[in-house]
């Protein structure tokens, strides 16, 4: 356990993750979020040798993430303290970071996996008009893959996700389907690479997918270290660097590289998942650590005076699945 862990667990509580910070101190009056207990659900079962109480956790947030799906397979995002859901179901982000947390925990936690799958089934019938959206709901489809290689519905999902996300232009200077670029951009490309991967005939996909993350990984790196595209996204002809720099944007390229890496044993790709965990450290644009030694957590964002000192659930699991991938790939080389 690392002391990472420790500022997640001072997030949490019996019903989920806090969703906003002030400093190192939950809001808890801001309440939750499916996007945050999701991130942190996919982060807790990635862990190896989880001990009681992560293990405790990983069924506090899949409850939370159960209760907010609705009967026809959409999704609430924003739940007060009272315990109230604020907002009406739907299929933007949240939705497929749900998605995906329940396909981590079909691919990886056994006891509960019987039941995730049940809940996986009837959000997977929906459909999102976001690529984002249909991105991470691909990851969650690949989880399912892994171990039930056959299940057509998974299958279906990550076949709408690639057609949702389209291929990159041929334009040299724009590797991207998007005019511009906006956040956790790296999700893009490794859905493509997934999908590229575990369904028959689609290396054209796989091939877009490491095609869009190379030209990112050239476009978010500067004298060699990250310089990631900013809170506002960003298109040709805007300045670099950009800031606010969100870690969100880091773990999502991590998570990419490291795909690409286990899927084509090219040394590249896990030097780049090095590069995201040493941006945290201090590699970046500002020369500034955003991680706090003392608490475990993470700053929000890197800015032009330095770090936004708020450390929020979302950066500290960006954080944390950074550390992640970087250790995993490190332990097996």
């Amino acid at each position: 356990m690392t002391i990472s862990y420790a500022h997640l667990f001072r997030l949490s509580d019996e019903c989920g993750i806090f969703e906003h910070a002030n400093l190192t101190a939950p809001r808890v009056d801001n309440g939750y979020c499916v996007d945050d207990v999701a991130r942190a659900l996919v982060v807790a079962v990635r862990e190896p040798e989880p001990d009681g109480r992560l293990l405790e956790l990983v069924r506090v947030y899949l409850d939370f993430v159960i209760a907010a799906l609705s009967e026809d397979g959409r999704c609430h995002n924003r739940r007060g303290s009272d315990r109230a859901w604020q907002d009406d179901p739907g299929v933007e982000d949240h939705w497929g970071r749900a998605l995906w947390a329940l396909g981590s925990v079909v691919a990886r936690v056994p006891d509960l996996a019987d039941i995730a799958m049940t809940h996986f089934a009837v959000a997977a019938r929906r459909r999102s008009e976001f690529p984002r959206a249909m991105a991470f709901a691909a990851l969650g489809a690949s989880e399912v893959l892994r171990v039930h290689p056959g299940n057509a519905q998974a299958g279906a999902l990550m076949a709408d996700a690639a057609d949702s996300i389209g291929a990159p232009t041929r334009r040299l200077d724009w590797r991207w389907p998007e005019p511009r670029l906006h956040y956790a951009n790296a999700v893009l490309a490794e859905a493509l690479l997934a999908v590229g991967a575990q369904l028959p005939g689609q290396g054209r996909i796989q091939a877009d997918g490491l095609a869009m993350l190379r030209w990112l990984l050239d476009i978010e790196t500067s004298d060699g270290h990250l310089s990631v595209t900013p809170m506002d996204g960003w298109t040709t002809g805007e300045a670099r660097p950009g800031f606010d720099q969100q870690p969100i944007e880091v773990a999502t390229l991590a998570d990419a590289c490291a795909r690409a890496y286990d899927d084509t044993g090219d040394e590249r790709w896990k030097d780049s998942v090095l590069l995201c965990q040493a941006w945290f450290h201090g590699a970046n644009d500002m020369a500034t650590p955003l991680i706090d030694p003392i608490s475990g957590g993470c700053s929000d964002g890197l800015e032009h005076t330095g770090r936004n000192d708020n450390q929020s659930a979302e950066s500290t699991l960006a954080m944390i699945s950074t550390q992640q991938q970087a250790r995993r790939l490190t332990s097996t080389s």
